[in-house]
């Protein structure tokens, strides 16, 4: 989103026309834009967002201009200072101000001839850091921006596996909406699975072997860990897989209900500094937990 606390990526061209593509970073953008082709700096188009690519850091490094760079420059990368103001008014600091060095400046020591380019994801699969207090992440919601806070680095990761799911084929009920240290959120199903699991959605797919007949109810709580492959499960309540190495699960037919998992929202005297920060804790009632410790091949 425009105004979001994240470098972009954009086209540099020099007085004589050649160019650079790299990342801006945030507390450049603005003022770089309104002194050039932007007046009114980043602002959202017609999509609702910035027309500049967020950056998240994820850098591969091509190792023939990579070592020929690192050579030359000793691994020294020209200094940057991104200062933290309390408020827009910037007349205090927000955090004591120092002196950065970002990789994602390397491409400003490449060749000319070097490539440089990027690949975009949508933001649901791949960026929900959790970066900013209760109170700035508040303000935050409240500016129209995303939080980027302990509750919704929780919350959105619930959703985008649900997201996967139902793509996959798996039918999920929508979510409801929640309110978690003044923040609204979507809230979906508490479904999380671990890499030896699934890591792509690729892995989620292969592990769905009958997708329209696996069902999940919004109020459901599902932990999956390790090699597990889901054939026809109904869940409404919470339930936890677990696979040991070694052990197969197959789960051929399944229906679990029980009274499950749920957020429950804390206050301002919540003295877990955990709970604190996403705006909940999880209260469990009931689950059904299998775990297979023998190795060999399992049949639920």
């Amino acid at each position: 989103r425009a105004k979001d606390a994240m470098g972009a990526i954009a086209k540099l061209t020099r007085d004589d026309g050649t160019s650079i593509t790299l990342n801006v970073e945030y507390n450049q953008l603005d003022p770089l834009l309104r002194a050039t082709s932007y007046p009114d700096g980043d602002v959202p188009d017609d999509t609702g967002l910035s027309p500049f690519p967020g950056n998240m850091n994820s850098i591969v490094l091509a190792m023939d201009s990579y070592l020929p760079t690192l050579e030359r420059t000793a691994g020294i990368i020209a200094e940057f200072v991104n200062p933290k103001y309390a408020d827009a008014s910037k007349t205090a600091f927000k955090s004591p101000t120092r002196l950065e060095c970002m990789m994602q400046d390397f491409p400003k020591e490449l060749p000319a001839s070097a490539k440089v380019g990027f690949t975009m994801f949508d933001t649901w699969c791949s960026y929900s850091p959790v970066k900013n207090s209760p109170a700035s992440a508040l303000q935050k919601f409240k500016d129209g921006n995303h939080p980027q806070s302990g509750t919704t680095g929780e919350t959105d990761l619930f959703a985008a596996n649900c997201r996967i799911l139902r793509l996959a084929g798996a039918s999920v009920d929508d979510p409801c909406k929640r309110t978690f240290n003044g923040i609204d959120v979507d809230l979906e199903a508490l479904v999380v699975w671990s890499p030896q699991w699934a890591v792509s959605f690729g892995d989620v797919k292969a592990r769905l072997l009958e997708p329209s007949r696996v069902k999940i109810s919004q109020r459901s709580a599902l932990v999956l860990d390790g090699d597990i492959v889901l054939e026809d499960l109904t869940l409404d309540g919470a339930l936890v897989i677990r696979a040991t190495p070694g052990c197969t699960v197959r789960v051929k037919r399944l229906a679990v209900h029980n009274d499950g998992w749920s957020l429950e929202p804390v206050g301002d005297a919540e003295e877990d500094d955990q709970a604190k920060i996403k705006g909940f804790r999880v209260r469990r009632d009931a689950s059904r937990e299998l775990v297979f410790e023998t190795p060999g091949e399992h049949v639920v």
